[in-house]
């Protein structure tokens, strides 16, 4: 391994003398099961297929400019980079301190307007294990908070109780997201080939008013997002060098092929006019069925469904809340972010915040939007922005690599980083700017501008605060260790 990477190791937050180290827990089959539950998400496919035939080409586009990009950053980063913290230990050591902590703050924003619309999204799944006549619920504001709050209680518990009692959750999530997809896309299969489809070339043509569409962009590139999530999480990697690239090659495959499957099954079984973003895979299923026949089958796929959907909710949240135990660490946030159980030794302080704020966040949507899937989309969209800040430093970090004067080879060749950095980072760029496009289920403009606008400034700002107040006092801490004692 070269200089620069042994120097990184030995300056990687994890790893300094004194710190709190966390469990090795995650094999290769466990980094695998948490790509593809990270990576592929199903909740995000309705919002996305409702815009048409359109959306596949956006796929193929994404899958080659942004998630190929996305594995080469990770891998490259990690090989260079270890340790617990991953975009926000990266970012830190191209960019410097505050461009990690940016990094790192914008990941875990995200995250809080992330999980709750896996929360939301679960709810408009599982009601319909109680069967059809109870779907109405999903739609219901208190319920979908009462629910909410009762699944984000239940894993912040697990994961405080460590990744060795949490993974089994994105585990299951794992399985059933597979289950799920393929008999989605099973169902499919046996309808077009009985049936035929009502999907014309026409309808993967670019419409007339492509306005609508164009949010479908941001929120693609957010789905393919995930290959990153398991670096945060270095520190509890069983030997990373070796199970690393494989689980990254793995999960990236097999979930570039799962979404562009079900979003094609999608398609054919229901009209895009017609097509809920909380119900839309559940719906699909529930027509399928019920022209096959085969109605009571919709049930017990709820079910792997919701599972699948905790899976998701259980690996953000676990993943993201290191972000703040890493900041806590380099005293850059409140030092008690940084604490780990005494018993599990997990950062169990960082994952009460992230899930308080969560909730915060959804009572504040729902009061102040018309519907459940107004709440969904806004978040959703925040969502994107936010998230897909890292990856500028994420992609500029491959390139600032590969453009040194003293490039050293790490995993990949100069000329790989380049085009990786390269199309990669234009794409992100393409799909925040396209965020701020609303989806068809905003009913109001101007509130939605505000929202993504003043939400954007607000955390960016609320993160430039913590890193200079918080900063400020780590720099005088440190000048008063190293003053001569009076």
């Amino acid at each position: 391994m070269s200089d620069e990477v042994t120097t990184a190791q030995a300056a990687s937050p994890a790893s300094e003398a004194g710190r709190p180290h966390l469990k090795r827990v995650l094999g290769r089959r466990d980094l695998v099961l948490l790509f593809v539950v990270a990576v592929f998400n199903l909740n995000v496919l309705p919002s996305i297929a409702a815009n048409g035939g359109v959306t596949v080409w956006l796929w193929l586009i994404s899958l080659l400019l942004f998630f190929w990009p996305q594995g080469i950053a990770v891998i490259e980063l990690a090989h260079r980079y270890p340790g617990e913290g991953g975009v926000y230990l990266w970012a830190k050591e191209v960019f410097g301190d505050f461009h990690g902590f940016l990094s790192g703050w914008c990941y875990w924003t995200n995250n809080m307007m992330y999980v709750p619309t896996v929360m939301l999204y679960f709810v408009g799944v599982s009601v319909f294990v109680l069967g059809p006549s109870h779907a109405g619920l999903a739609d219901n504001k208190n319920f979908a908070l009462a629910a909410s709050v009762v699944l984000l209680a239940l894993l912040v518990i697990l994961n405080i109780m460590g990744l060795g009692v949490g993974k089994w959750v994105n585990n299951i999530g794992g399985i059933g997201t597979f289950v799920a997809a393929f008999l989605l896309m099973g169902l499919g299969v046996v309808v077009y080939m009985k049936f035929g489809t009502t999907v014309h070339w026409a309808d993967f043509q670019i419409p007339a008013n492509p306005r609508s569409v164009l949010n479908s962009f941001g929120v693609i590139c957010f789905g393919l997002v995930g290959l990153e999530l398991a670096s945060i999480m270095g520190d509890e990697i069983e030997n990373p060098e070796k199970n690393m690239p494989g689980a990254v090659a793995w999960g990236g495959i097999l979930s570039g092929l799962l979404y562009i499957g079900a979003t094609l099954t999608l398609l054919v079984a229901v009209s895009k006019d017609s097509i809920s973003v909380l119900e839309g895979i559940v719906q699909a299923v529930s027509h399928m069925a019920g022209r096959l026949n085969v109605g009571w089958i919709v049930p017990p796929f709820a079910l792997l469904l919701s599972l699948s959907i905790a899976g998701i909710g259980s690996a953000w949240l676990g993943g993201s809340a290191r972000i703040p135990f890493v900041a806590g660490l380099d005293s850059y946030m409140p030092a008690w972010l940084g604490r780990i159980h005494p018993k599990y030794a997990t950062p169990y302080a960082a994952l009460i915040v992230h899930a308080t704020v969560s909730l915060i966040l959804v009572i504040v949507n729902f009061r102040s939007t018309g519907g459940v899937q107004e709440t969904f989309q806004q978040l959703l969209s925040l969502a994107v922005v936010l998230q897909l800040i890292p990856f500028l430093y994420m992609f500029g970090a491959l390139l600032k690599i590969a453009v040194a004067e003293n490039f050293v080879r790490g995993h990949y060749g100069r000329t790989t980083l380049v085009l990786a950095g390269g199309f990669g980072l234009l794409t992100t760029i393409l799909g925040i700017a396209l965020a701020f496009f609303p989806a068809q289920q905003i009913k109001s403009l101007m509130r939605y501008e505000i929202w993504m606008w003043g939400g954007t400034l607000f955390f960016i700002g609320l993160a430039a605060f913590f890193f200079y107040v918080y900063g400020s006092r780590k720099a005088a801490r440190k000048l008063a260790a190293n003053s001569p004692a009076v």
